[in-house]
């Protein structure tokens, strides 16, 4: 027992001297060079573009509907049932257009995501496979994780994750 705790001694100081190797990149710098990026984007503006222009016609109508309730509304001699339906009327349309924001942002995030999913499974692979290749023990993404310091012996793997994607 006295001999395991003195091997155990002996080697302490070893074992204290033995430091992880770190590194470090920025994913969405990587991101915003990837050419894939400027493809993805066109495809979103267009379909933003898209639903931007029926939200437009939604608008319109609603506007369109809205001047003609005021217009019965200022009507003294306008039946009650009339004045109600237009009400109705309104609120129908904005409950129409409140919907078609909520289904078209859902349905941009979810392009979004499909779209930038595989080239950040590109970038985290180019840094899996830089920082085995540079055996590194842990690489922190400056992107997700500030680090406030970084010494001389960390690992900037910018350049060898920027060679692998071919940037």
């Amino acid at each position: 027992m006295k001999r395991i705790l003195f091997i155990m001694a002996a080697l302490m100081p070893l074992m204290l001297m033995a430091q992880a190797r770190i590194g470090i990149v920025n994913s969405q710098q990587l991101f915003d060079l990837m050419p894939e990026k400027a493809a993805a984007e066109a495809q979103l503006k267009t379909l933003s573009d898209r639903y931007h222009a029926e939200y437009e016609m939604l608008q319109s109508e609603f506007d369109k509907k809205y001047a003609d309730y005021q217009t019965v509304a200022a009507d003294p001699s306008m039946p009650e049932t009339i004045k109600e339906r237009r009400v109705q009327e309104l609120q129908e349309s904005d409950k129409k257009m409140r919907e078609f924001e909520r289904r078209a942002a859902d349905e941009i995030a979810s392009r979004r995501a499909a779209l930038t999913k595989p080239i950040t499974d590109k970038i985290q692979a180019a840094i899996r496979t830089a920082g085995e290749q540079a055996m590194l023990d842990v690489v922190f993404d400056t992107a997700v994780t500030p680090v406030a310091y970084t010494g001389p012996a960390t690992i900037d793997l910018m350049p060898a994750v920027k060679a692998l994607l071919g940037l």
